[in-house]
């Protein structure tokens, strides 16, 4: 049976998100509609301008964006309808026995992970990572940028650091298949016992929109990771910016060593 939404489900928009207006509206819109039962009927757009105080143009780009990450399906002649995104999965680096990266967690639950690599090279280390890194202005680092997708959809984009002149092969090889870490352990013997994660929350770029299949400015979680060996030493800095309609961050803690 459909439903429409009533105008009581909605309320002007009164604390705006840093940006254009339409991100704060869509994000408003995105509230209600996933509080509401699948194919519920959205009133028509001169009733949702009027709620939330914007034009057209403005409440079409929203309802776009939400179009694009799976809130919401139009149907011609009938309307815009809540739908209900794509399964999520879990965005998961083991670090309670083991450090396991994305593609070996990933690969072990029975997912098909993809992988595109976009940037490979050595650069001069920028302020930040050579911070996380505990490096020093003058040194290189290895930077890989990779497209990740799970079961053909596009999931996150992961920055990798490394120190070029620990893992200097790092440079050159394919990492179009399985896991950094694991190449790590492989090729260097690399300790890596620690890691220290922060997950925030950014927003797309339009490139970046381009390469994860939703619209510029959408909201993303970033995660943070950088490893470390048994004695402290920073090993690798990564970070990777993810869809949070089709993944979400799960965390492990192990407590006494159990």
């Amino acid at each position: 049976m459909t439903r429409r939404l009533h105008s009581q489900y909605l309320w002007a928009v009164t604390s705006a998100v840093a940006g254009p207006k339409y991100l704060s509206v869509r994000e408003h819109l995105r509230r209600r509609v996933s509080a509401l039962p699948e194919h519920t009927l959205l009133p028509p757009e001169p009733v949702l301008c009027a709620e939330y105080g914007v034009s057209r143009i403005t409440l079409r780009r929203a309802v776009d964006g939400l179009v694009a990450d799976g809130h919401l399906v139009r149907e011609q002649g009938r309307g815009t309808f809540v739908t209900r995104p794509a399964i999520r999965h879990e965005y998961r680096e083991s670090f309670v026995h083991r450090i396991a990266g994305f593609n070996s967690v990933m690969t072990e639950q029975g997912a098909q992970v993809g992988t595109s690599v976009l940037t490979q090279r050595v650069v001069p280390v920028q302020p930040p990572v050579a911070a996380e890194l505990g490096l020093e202005p003058a040194d290189d680092v290895v930077e890989l940028v990779r497209l990740r997708s799970v079961d053909g959809t596009p999931n996150h984009v992961a920055h990798s650091f490394l120190p070029a002149a620990t893992y200097p092969g790092a440079a050159e090889e394919d990492f179009t298949h399985g896991s950094l870490y694991d190449y790590l352990r492989r090729e260097y013997s690399a300790d890596l016992a620690h890691a220290r994660i922060v997950v925030d929350v950014g927003t797309a770029a339009p490139e970046e929109a381009d390469l994860l299949g939703v619209v510029a400015g959408s909201p993303l979680l970033v995660v943070r990771t950088t490893v470390h060996d048994s004695d402290g030493r920073p090993q690798v800095h990564s970070f990777s910016r993810l869809r949070p309609d089709v993944s979400q961050v799960e965390f492990e803690v192990s407590v006494g060593g159990r």
